[in-house]
């Protein structure tokens, strides 16, 4: 039974993390050029889109198995 609370927790705080940020953004450095003492770096910046619906799925679903979770151990 432990785990399915670990997993309905986690599940509770990423569909809620989802829900609140719309958009999880990064940047990478790329190397342009490298010719000897001279090293010229390229920063780029992505977003990637998550969903909100997959974070209320996310959402349902935790809030569920902890609930069943907690129907099983009474």
């Amino acid at each position: 039974m432990n785990g399915f609370r670990a997993l309905a927790i986690v599940l509770i705080v990423v569909g809620a993390f989802m829900l609140a940020t719309p958009m999880l953004s990064f940047t990478t450095k790329d190397k342009v050029l490298d010719a000897g003492p001279i090293e010229i770096t390229k920063t780029e910046r992505h977003a990637v889109p998550m969903p909100p619906i997959l974070g209320g799925i996310a959402l349902v679903i935790g809030i569920g198995l902890l609930v069943t979770a907690a129907r099983k151990r009474a």
